[in-house]
């Protein structure tokens, strides 16, 4: 069985009840969002910042690269969910959202909205082992609409 497989299978074993797995649905994309704009708010040297980057940009790199390490079609989904993050992050700024703010208050919410959904299943997050699962949560997010698409993982 392949690594990405084995991950999601583990993964997805304390994600059976259907509410935990509509909070999951919605509060799993959602901290990707506000932990890169959190990342994001994070001020740079001048130099790095000539040249428009964040440490969101710099430390989303080695992300993606674990990522595509799993499968490629995980990685290049997850570009395209990290560049439309980006895409929203410069937008809330520029309509004069503090981001940080925004994303620190989303972060806490959806963090307590996913130990309610652990709760209601009775089984603890996976990350609680092993912190990769921070990351495949994003994968077993992306699996269902793959599935929905007839998309190999």
């Amino acid at each position: 069985m392949r690594e990405v497989d084995r991950l999601i299978k583990h993964y997805g074993e304390s994600h059976q009840n259907k509410t935990n797995v509509l909070i999951h649905a919605i509060a799993v994309p959602s901290i990707y969002f506000v932990t890169i704009g959190l990342i994001w708010s994070i001020p740079v040297p001048a130099f790095i910042a000539q040249f428009n980057i964040t440490w969101a940009h710099i430390l989303v790199v080695p992300t993606l690269m674990y990522y595509f390490k799993l499968s490629g079609a995980m990685g290049a989904a997850m570009t395209l969910l990290t560049i439309g993050v980006f895409v929203g992050l410069s937008a809330l700024a520029t309509v004069g959202i503090n981001v940080l703010y925004f994303c620190l208050a989303l972060f806490v919410a959806m963090w307590i909205l996913q130990f309610v959904g652990h709760k209601i299943e009775g089984k603890k997050p996976s990350f609680f082992e092993d912190l990769r699962y921070l990351l495949v949560g994003l994968m077993w997010w992306w699996v269902h609409w793959f599935k929905r698409v007839n998309i190999q993982y």
